[in-house]
Formats: structure tokens, C-alpha cells, sequence
């Protein structure tokens, strides 16, 4: 990640609010922003102190499945980012991009996403799977967002590794039973991959809607807005993935949303996970699988 320029540091004005310990105190946080008691659960939950100990969300195919792989959970993962999202005005009548508020969108979602995989190397876990972005407004939180990142922390069958080229834990937000069918077919995911654009949709003025009412016609304004905010953020997912090495982007979605805004701005969203071929991997379709079915 970080088309927008900022893995390893903040944007301008959008430092992170974090208070220095007072002499001999012991930091709250890891310089990452992850609490220190996650990283003394995590450390509970890979036996530091006592018999090692795994959580998860899998479901029970779920779990089977990744046994089935000679994967094995380590736990559940998490990364969390409350974020102040500040303020950009659009030109009224004009179609443009608010890349003030795109770059704090994504600087959100990065952050919670590296605090998530910094978890996972705590486990020492080879990846995250089932991973799941989500944001969340609160009441109490004026002009401010939640996002969240979560998922399955595993290990890679003995003998394997498959951290990406950047040596973090691969991450899918591929459901296991899709995960299941991509790795028997000779092909591992490597990061979850995002692109944004938060772009303000120009008001038509009253000669123009004068023009239109009542006629079956394009509105050649909105279609340029709507096209190409959308390119913008499919291009963005695109950089990401082609920065990496990937051979394609496999699930990908593309959402639009107006969060804390109104409405003429939009915030469209394109997600997926890319994917390389596993090293020494045979190229052949997955194992097929039988369904009988308990209807009468």
C-alpha cells in the first residue's frame, strides 16, 4: 500500500494524537499504535506464561478447511483507527476530486490495516485470512470515523512461508471457502488492496435542469463525475497490487458511499486481494467437492 505517499508516516496535518509517557512510565502503545495489552494477549495466546491458546472467527467448515491445508490459526487479529476527517469544500458547479479528504480516507484504513498485521507478527503468522474493513460513525465523535481491520491470523504448513516480498503476513479478504479453492489450484494471496477517491459531484444549474426536464436524456455531467471517480479508485487498487508483483487482483469490489458528507460528495471504494502463483505450485483446477443435499 500507500499510493497516496504516506506507509511509514502521517499526512500533513493529520499527525497521530499520542501522548508521550511521563519519566519511568511504561508506553501505553507500540510505536505502531497498538496497545499494550493486545500484545500481552497475543503473547498469552502463543503460550508466553502458560499452555498456547487460539482464537478465531472461522466457522467450524471454516476451521476444517484450514486444517485441510495444514494451516494453522494462531488468533484472532485486530487494527483499529478512530480518525478525524477534516474539512474540504467543491467548487458548486464543478466535477473534481476532494484529494484532501481521499488521502485522509485511505490513511485511515492504512492505519488499521498495519496495526492489524503488526498483531499477526506478534503470533509470528505467516498470514491473515478472511479479513474484514469496516468504518463506523459514532454519535459522540463529531466529523470522525472508526476503521477497523480483522481477521485470522495463521501459520503456513511446515516448510512454507509465503509472507509477501516486503516480509509482512499475506492478507485475503477472500472467505475460507474461496481461500481453500485458490490455494489447491496453485496460487497464494499477498495483500488486500484498496483504492479510494472521495470526489465532489457538481449540482447542475437551473438552465440545465431547465433543459432536461421531462426529456429522456443523459446527464453527460453527472456520467463524467460518477466515471471518473470510480476509474480513479480502481486505479489506485491497481498501483498497489502492481507495486508488489502481483499476477492479478482476484474478488475485487467497488462501493460508493457519503459517510459524514453530503450528499454530492461521495466516497467510492475499490477492494480485493492479489495474488501470485505458490512457489513450486503444479498449475491445475482445485479438487472438485460434492454437495448431497438433506431435502427431501
Amino acid at each position: 500500500m500507500g499510493f497516496f505517499g504516506f506507509r511509514g508516516g502521517q499526512p500533513p496535518q493529520q499527525q497521530q494524537q499520542q501522548q508521550a509517557p511521563g519519566v519511568g512510565e511504561e508506553p501505553l502503545h507500540t510505536p505502531g499504535g497498538v496497545p499494550q495489552d493486545a500484545i500481552a494477549r497475543l503473547r498469552r495466546m502463543s503460550g508466553d506464561g502458560g499452555k498456547a491458546l487460539w482464537t478465531s472467527d472461522l466457522s467450524v467448515s471454516e476451521f476444517v478447511l484450514l486444517d485441510g491445508l495444514a494451516m494453522k490459526p494462531l488468533g484472532l487479529v485486530l487494527g483499529s483507527s478512530i480518525y478525524h476527517v477534516g474539512i474540504q469544500y467543491g467548487n458548486y458547479y464543478q466535477n473534481q476530486e476532494l484529494e484532501y479528504l481521499s488521502a485522509a480516507m485511505y490513511h485511515a484504513r492504512e492505519l488499521a490495516i498495519k496495526r492489524m498485521e503488526e498483531e499477526a507478527d506478534v503470533l509470528g503468522a505467516d498470514g491473515i485470512v478472511g479479513v474484514r474493513i469496516n468504518v463506523i460513525a459514532y454519535n459522540w465523535a463529531e466529523s470522525a470515523l472508526e476503521f477497523t481491520a480483522l481477521g485470522t491470523a495463521v501459520k503456513a504448513p511446515p516448510g512454507e512461508s509465503h509472507r509477501t516480498v516486503h516480509g509482512r503476513p499475506f492478507t485475503s479478504d477472500f472467505s475460507m471457502q474461496d481461500f481453500y479453492k485458490i490455494y489447491q489450484a496453485g496460487y497464494i494471496p499477498v495483500e488486500v488492496v484498496m483504492g479510494n477517491c472521495v470526489y465532489h459531484v457538481a449540482h447542475q444549474g437551473f438552465m440545465q435542469s431547465l433543459r432536461t426536464w421531462g426529456a429522456n436524456v443523459e446527464l453527460a455531467n453527472y456520467t463524467e463525475a460518477i466515471y471518473d471517480a470510480r476509474e480513479l479508485a480502481m486505479s489506485r487498487m491497481q498501483a498497489e497490487a502492481e507495486a508488489h508483483q502481483a499476477e492479478g487482483v482476484v474478488g475485487m469490489t467497488i462501493s460508493e458511499r457519503s459517510w459524514i458528507w453530503q450528499p454530492h460528495v461521495i466516497e467510492f471504494f475499490a477492494l480485493g486481494t492479489s495474488i501470485v502463483r505458490r512457489p513450486g505450485a503444479a498449475a491445475g483446477p482445485a479438487a472438485p467437492t460434492y454437495t448431497v443435499s438433506l431435502d427431501s
